[in-house]
């Protein structure tokens, strides 16, 4: 099958711009999205790829990129939804506000972004929807709210799995832990190294890791492979280290 259109979000950047080249190395036309819209021309420029601002938890938003996306002559294969938000805070501290913009970017954007793929890909019969979690939904303490949001990510991604196995539609999702990126290298020092120091190998991924693991579940080869969670986190969703 010739490679078609992929979609990622959240691609200027971090995790999903690896995620980005390593579908272009892998022959993906490539539209690329994200609400920093410098960043993302960036990206785009350095991957021969289209770029769209969207904010992924606006409907006529996301409406838009799959437009843009219905336009560019080539069926749309692969969507990657990996945009997301944190607003960490122990939960006595928390504004309920911040709890529902990281549930409208993280979990709403990523059912919105499923919805209009789901539309196109069950009608032609094949496609490839990869949504990035996080160990997170598993629990972590000052994160009520991103554990929250990706554990309902994880839900979405088993339901509609069921949903569109017999169209020849896998659904599965990557749950990075500990990845070098930009957010992680602003943490003060003493922090990050508790982090490193909690994994089982005292190690810390990079975005290569997880675009590594998003290529192979948007890959032809992956037809039987479906409503899955793979964690890439050197093995901490399975560890009993204490932070």
């Amino acid at each position: 099958m010739t490679k078609g259109l992929a979609i990622v979000t959240g691609a200027g950047r971090g995790i999903g711009k690896a995620i980005a080249q390593r579908l272009k190395a892998d022959g993906f036309q490539l539209l690329i999205a994200d609400l920093d819209a410098e960043a993302g021309e960036q990206a785009a420029s350095e991957l021969d790829a289209r770029f769209l601002k969207c904010n992924v938890g606006d409907e006529n938003s996301v409406a838009q990129l799959f437009k843009a996306a219905d336009g560019m002559g080539s069926p749309l294969h692969v969507v990657v939804n990996n945009a997301g938000i944190i607003r960490d805070g122990v939960i006595w501290k928390l504004d309920s506000q911040d709890f529902d913009l990281v549930i409208n970017v993280n979990l709403r954007g990523t059912w919105l972004m499923c919805r209009e793929a789901a539309i196109r890909m069950r009608q032609q019969g094949y496609g490839r929807i990869i949504n990035i979690a996080s160990r997170a939904w598993l629990g972590n303490p000052g994160q009520t709210n991103y554990s929250a949001s990706k554990a309902g990510v994880i839900g979405l991604t088993r339901a509609l799995a069921l949903e569109l196995a017999r169209k020849g539609v896998t659904v599965n999702a990557v749950a990075p832990g500990l990845i070098d990126t930009p957010m992680t290298r602003n943490l003060p020092e003493e922090v990050r190294q508790k982090l490193i120091n909690s994994q089982p190998g005292k190690n810390i991924g990079s975005p290569k890791d997880v675009a590594d693991a998003v290529a192979f579940l948007a890959s032809e080869e992956n037809g039987f492979i479906n409503g899955q969670v793979i964690h890439v986190d050197g093995g901490k969703s399975i560890s009993t280290l204490a932070f």
